[in-house]
């Protein structure tokens, strides 16, 4: 396959050469190797593809449905049709294995385009309410900066609902994983979209984030992050009064109820958590049972984590790398601190597995005796890193899920359905899965709290990027 090539923008409808000399190396963070290189914009980049995606925008934003339909079928069929080719940048960019990468990683792009085309194509745009018509009208030019732990899922939950909005857009992907977007950049080129509607500059936050999100010709910032640079990008947008959509970090709680079916349970907990490396805004990383469960439960969590194969994306192993140096350091260095705070490492750890020198490998690690005063009982780690902390009744548990600066998701496991939705229903958060539930892309996926605000997904996702204009006496009868 051939590697995308990251060193040029797609601005205006064309690829070219960045205003900078500025470059960086895309690191296999499986091998610790260099696969590629990725310029980094400034602000001049930023003006000349916020002034495309102006110019573009009266024009673009008077496409009826069916014309934004059929541009979104386009780059729907194009996602699919490349499908193993975008899987495989990803394994290489940020290490996810190639089984989740085919299965989920990359197929979550098409996903959330089909998605969007139902909800467009059922949409009604003019609403009626007494004498006033409302219309839904698109925001204007969007800047969409995303991340580098579900790379291509994040861009699509972004770009896809901004186009069906009839939206033009400025992307920024993580310059730590860019090459999937090069690839989309090309299917949304091949598919025909006007000139200026999307626009793609690579680079960090200092050199292209912050021009970008400050920049007067963007009417709205969505972003995907940490919740450090979620605060930073607020205050960088709050001067030109941009709309601004944030989702961000989580330390979403576990809680197992005592009626709970411990063999389902726990070992779905741990392969939860451990999902991605561990690297998803909505791990499970808290694991609440009952105390008087306790020892079954560490039980069956070490069990359930030791069956976790750590290596190489091509190794058919279920646990790969960490995406990048910087976030194998702290995943580390937090391990190390939870041992020094008197936490008990049951497995895992924060040295590599037996055998790999080379990689940014971490196995998974559980943690049990977890009190919420240490470190790794409240802040997010990002790795593949559980804590179990006892609760000794279900009141104790909701008030320790809730003790958190976080509200992103939860999960709750219960025999009872009826009684565990009450407990999910007393949880300060944006999301709860009911025994194990999967996430539903027709849902709105988001957060309380420091974990941000706005929907993605589904129906509120798409409306994130409209405004609402109300027109008084429309309906009067004459």
């Amino acid at each position: 396959m051939t590697l995308p090539d990251a060193t040029k923008f797609y601005i205006n409808g064309h690829w070219i050469e960045p205003s900078s000399a500025r470059r960086s190396e895309v690191i296999n963070p499986s091998t610790e190797e260099a696969i590629g290189t990725v310029a980094f914009g400034n602000e001049e980049d930023v003006g000349r593809a916020t002034e495309a995606a102006k110019a573009a925008f009266p024009i673009f934003s008077a496409w009826s449905v069916p014309e934004r339909v059929a541009l979104l079928e386009r780059i729907n069929a194009g996602l699919i049709a490349r499908n193993d080719e975008i899987a495989h940048f990803i394994s290489m960019e940020m290490g996810a294995p190639q089984a989740l990468s085919r299965a989920a990683q990359a197929p979550s792009g098409a996903q959330h385009f089909s998605e969007v085309i139902r909800v467009l194509k059922g949409f009604n745009f003019e609403e009626s309410l007494g004498t006033t018509m409302l219309r839904y009208e698109p925001v204007g030019v969007c800047a969409l900066i995303t991340p580098w732990n579900w790379p291509m899922n994040q861009i699509a939950t972004k770009v896809a609902p901004a186009l069906a909005a009839g939206c033009t857009m400025v992307l920024k992907p993580s310059e730590l994983a860019p090459l999937n977007a090069v690839i989309l950049a090309e299917i949304i080129h091949d598919a025909g979209a006007p000139a200026g509607v999307f626009n793609l500059i690579h680079g960090d936050g200092e050199g292209v984030g912050s021009p970008l999100t400050a920049h007067p010709d963007v009417d709205m910032v969505s972003f995907t992050g940490s919740t450090r640079a979620g605060v930073a990008i607020s205050k960088n947008a709050a001067p030109t009064i941009k709309r601004v959509a944030l989702e961000l970090g989580g330390k979403s709680a576990n809680i197992i109820l005592p009626d709970a079916n411990f063999d389902e349970a726990i070992p779905s907990g741990v392969r939860g958590m451990m999902l991605n490396s561990g690297q998803s805004c909505n791990a499970p990383s808290r694991m609440l049972v009952p105390e008087s469960r306790y020892e079954e439960a560490v039980s069956l969590a070490v069990a359930a984590a030791k069956t976790l194969k750590t290596g190489t994306p091509e190794s058919g192993a279920q646990i790969g790398p960490i995406a990048n140096k910087a976030q194998y350091d702290r995943v580390v260095a937090l391990i190390e601190k939870s041992i020094q705070e008197g936490a008990e490492l049951l497995t895992g750890g924060s040295g590599k597995p037996s055998g790999v020198d080379a990689g940014y490998f971490v196995e998974a690690t559980v943690f049990g005796g977890v009190t919420p005063d240490m470190t790794i009982g409240w802040e997010e780690v990002f790795g593949p890193v559980l804590s179990i902390m006892r609760y000794r009744e279900v009141d104790e548990a909701v008030e320790i899920a809730n003790d958190s600066e976080y509200g992103l998701s939860g999960y709750v496991w219960g025999a009872d359905r009826d009684s565990a939705y009450a407990v999910a229903a007393r949880l300060r958060t944006g999301m709860v899965h009911l025994n194990g539930a999967g996430l539903d892309s027709t849902a709105p996926f988001g957060g309380y709290k420091k974990s941000g605000n706005g929907r993605e997904w589904g129906s509120h996702g798409f409306k994130e990027f409209l405004e609402v204009k109300s027109v008084y006496g429309f309906n009067e009868q004459r």
